[in-house]
């Protein structure tokens, strides 16, 4: 039986794809979102949709829509630009939420799936990633996105709000926003396209996990599914499991693009961690979930679309 869904974000990478699966499964669906980065024409049509800003609350929203399930997509999601304003990156992602989660609870939703990230851990050096880890983010945006997961506990505890916190690991695929602070898969693809030579620091041996848009949209719908009443502890690591060097990725996206352009090769950025890569174990035991798209199918998937849109109209 279909569901009320709302999605903050829902114009933007993941939340408008997140959007699409819920239409396509028979949900009922709206979508919050401010187009301060995301797009209108990636809505899907049959959603309602809602040009708010969660800072500035969304209460128009959710009383005329009375979803009984919200995915929280939206956020300010720059590292750099949390660093450069903390203030901001702490309005929108924490005050933000803290206003979704008020409105949430008088307009009587019963299920809040939260968008977080793997930021959260930090430079831990012990991996895989596990959830039982100690967080010890040191960016602002790890900071507050962490920060959110303890509002959904106490939301939980004082109304029972049922919850999940997804971190993702390195989200890549069509619709990603090039510019700016965005995925390296993006950007790579961008500059190819433009007919710049990308930067690839610190040699390109860094690694990264990285996991198709499509993957993790099926885990925020294994997420919506699952009864997660009374879980101790419902976060978790949304990943592949599986390394990825820069230099793999360049090769695929250069392949992918048909392109002979060489790298530009810089020097260690300060704070960059070598490595880091999420054990999803704990969704997958619970959920069933796992990730079905290799970097090798999705990155061809991903050059595709960048060089559609591309092309002269």
């Amino acid at each position: 039986m279909g569901r009320r869904v709302l999605v903050t974000g829902g114009a933007g990478f993941i939340g408008s794809h997140i959007a699409d699966t819920l239409v396509r499964d028979g949900h009922e669906v709206a979508v919050v979102d401010n187009l301060s980065s995301g797009k209108r024409e990636q809505v899907p049509p049959e959603a309602r949709f809602f040009e708010l800003d969660i800072t500035a609350g969304v209460d128009a929203a959710l009383e005329a829509f009375r979803p009984d399930a919200v995915f929280h997509e939206a956020a300010q999601i720059s590292v750099s630009a949390s660093m450069k304003q903390p203030e901001f990156d702490a309005r929108v992602n924490v005050l933000g939420s803290i206003h979704l989660l008020e409105t949430c609870r008088r307009s009587g939703v019963k299920k809040l799936i939260y968008a977080s990230s793997a930021a959260a851990y930090g430079p831990l050096e012990t991996l895989p990633l596990r959830e039982a880890m100690r967080p010890m983010p040191l960016s602002c945006y790890g900071i507050s996105k962490y920060a959110v997961e303890h509002y959904l506990r106490a939301a939980s505890s004082q109304w029972g709000l049922e919850w999940a916190a997804l971190r993702y690991s390195n989200v890549y695929g069509p619709r990603q926003d090039p510019h700016g602070e965005a995925g390296v898969v993006a950007i790579f693809s961008q500059q190819i396209l433009e007919g710049k030579a990308p930067t690839i620091f610190g040699g390109g041996e860094l690694t990264r996990d990285y996991i198709f848009v499509a993957d993790v949209v099926s885990a925020n719908l294994a997420a919506l599914e699952t009864d997660l009443r009374g879980h101790p502890d419902p976060v978790f690591n949304v990943s592949t499991g599986v390394p990825t060097t820069t230099n793999r990725i360049f090769e695929l996206v250069r392949k992918g693009l048909r392109s002979t352009v060489e790298a530009v090769r810089g020097p260690d950025r300060p704070g960059d961690v070598r490595h880091s890569l999420l054990d999803s174990a704990k969704f997958r035991a619970l959920t069933g979930w796992s990730p079905r798209t290799s970097v090798e199918d999705g990155l061809p998937r991903t050059t595709d679309f960048f060089a559609e849109r591309a092309r002269p109209r």
